[in-house]
This record gives structure tokens, sequence and C-alpha cells, in this order.
């Protein structure tokens, strides 16, 4: 596995800026190994994918984690209020980063990946292939 490490700074879109990276770098496979940081507009789906989060408030990225296929994000997030509350969800394009976010994804280089319709969930599905060679 290889690392790519960045900062993300205000304003920035984390999700677009995480598949922008994937693609702009051709990271055809990817996993967020680490988050940290904050966000001044937090936006998510909730469970059962029916309902959204959205809300112009702070919060601290608490949790990020997912993976990347062919540019395009599955990502989960936690974050934090100033008291401390922790709420989270799928993470949706409009979450705007605050003052800053520590970004770490880990490469599969040994992994292709796609994603691809499950009749048993409904949902595009991500599916590995081990590289051969």
């Amino acid at each position: 596995m290889k690392e790519y490490a960045v900062r993300l700074e205000r304003g920035a879109d984390l999700k677009l800026s995480i598949e922008k990276i994937c693609r702009e770098n051709g990271f055809d496979t990817a996993v967020v190994l680490s988050g940290v940081g904050c966000v001044y507009h937090a936006k998510f789906r909730r469970a059962k994918a029916t309902a959204f989060f959205e809300k112009e408030e702070d919060y601290e990225i608490v949790s990020l984690n997912g993976t990347v296929s062919k540019g395009k994000a599955h990502i989960h997030i936690a974050l934090a209020d100033d008291s401390g509350a922790t709420i989270g969800g799928h993470l949706m394009e409009g979450c705007l980063i605050n003052t800053t976010c520590e970004l770490v994804l880990g490469i599969l280089e040994e992994y292709s990946s796609e994603r691809l319709f499950d009749e048993k969930t409904g949902y595009d599905e991500i599916v590995f292939r081990k590289k051969v060679g």
C-alpha cells in the first residue's frame, strides 16, 4: 500500500476533494486512513438513506473512513459539536472544511475495484479484485 497525505484548506468540499485527488493522481482504489480537522458546513445522509443532515455550524471531524473506487467515494463521517455531542452518517457533497483537514489516503496498488449493482442490497456495491502478477 502506498500513502498519500494532504492538507485541505478552508472552503474545500471534503468529498469532492477526495474524489478529485484520486482521479487526478490515477488512484483506482483507495481507502481513507485518517481525516482530522473541522468543518463549518456539515452535510451527510442519515441511516436508511431517507433523511439528510445539513447545518451551518462548526464541528470537529472525529472520524472519517471509507473507500474510493475509480474516483467515486463512499465515505462515512462523525462530527462533534462544541458540547461534544457526536453525529454522523454518509458524507455528502457540500460538507465544507473550516480551518483544516489533515487527510491521509491509502492507495491499494494490488487491487482494482468497481461498483456493481447488488440485487440483494439494491445499491451499487464495491467489488475488490486482487491484481494478478
